[in-house]
């Protein structure tokens, strides 16, 4: 039977010019996996609040019924999205010891050994989920960003293409598979798929990065351009996107916009090596203003 319950990456939303090519492999090695929001930071006063609040709550469900396996999955998924994976990884743990049966824990758990690193156990456990539930999108997709960072880019596509044909509307699945054709330079399809994530997930920043990554190595620099001025709109603190930028106008020739978007990304990193390369190679001082839009 189908699992209704709430997904990790749904609880917490409850309470390139000549002589970059070196520099646009770095952008292009730098792609997300997720479209799933930041962990909270505890000067993010609203979303902290609630993050702290939904733990208040969880608790004191898990102390009146402490054998309910929903509950320590649910509080597993937020301590997945702020960070804290240990603590999930114990309460998944112990919701699949009082159900084995449970795939979305297993799917979870999955994610956290994926963010941490541990792919094997990952790939596992997305395999584990998907015999429990042969429909359940979330592992095939889970499982496909495993194969994609093992390097079995036909497993991957196959769990992406799963993944969408069960449910078409899934943005992740689009995403995840645009940057797996990404990866492998069929930018046309690449860019198909970011175009249709950006219209299933909203206003989120990483597809239009990736998209725009996408058409700088096909030389479309100005959609590049466009895509990163949305972009650094969306997130501001994005240095990745701030230096794709800068690259987008240093190949249309505005060094003044290209070194502002440089700055832009040393003022959130002035230790990331890419920015520092662009900003010297466009000619900026550091101490002038450049403009950004």
């Amino acid at each position: 039977m189908k699992d209704d319950r709430p997904t990790l990456q749904r609880i917490a939303r409850q309470g390139i010019a000549r002589g970059a090519a070196p520099l646009f492999a770095v952008l292009l090695l730098a792609g997300c996996t997720t479209l799933g929001n930041p962990p909270p930071a505890e000067n993010d006063a609203p979303l902290y609040a609630t993050a702290q609040s939904n733990l208040t709550s969880l608790n004191e469900v898990i102390e009146k019924h402490p054998d309910d396996p929903q509950a320590y999955n649910i509080r597993g998924t937020v301590y997945g999205e702020g960070g804290r994976n240990e603590q999930a990884l114990a309460d998944f743990d112990k919701a699949i010891g009082l159900d084995p049966n449970y795939a979305q824990a297993y799917a979870n758990r999955a994610l956290i050994y994926r963010k941490t690193g541990r792919l094997d156990l990952a790939l596992a456990d997305d395999n584990k989920a998907i015999a429990i539930d042969a429909n359940y999108v979330p592992a095939y997709l889970g499982r496909g960003i495993v194969y994609r960072e093992q390097g079995k880019s036909s497993q991957a596509l196959g769990d992406f293409n799963k993944a969408i044909a069960l449910k078409p509307d899934n943005g992740e699945a689009y995403y995840n598979r645009g940057l797996l054709y990404q990866s492998q330079h069929q930018h046309p399809f690449a860019i198909d798929d970011f175009t249709t994530a950006m219209a299933l997930t909203g206003q989120k920043s990483a597809p239009f990065v990736a998209r725009a990554l996408s058409y700088l190595a096909t030389d479309n620099n100005k959609a590049a351009a466009d895509d990163l001025d949305q972009a650094v709109q969306l997130d501001p603190l994005d240095m990745r996107a701030w230096t794709s930028r800068g690259l987008a106008y240093e190949r249309l020739g505005d060094k003044d916009k290209a070194a502002g978007s440089y700055a832009k990304a040393l003022n959130l990193n002035d230790k990331y090596q890419p920015a520092v390369t662009g900003f010297a190679r466009v000619g900026g001082k550091f101490g002038q203003t450049y403009p950004t839009f």
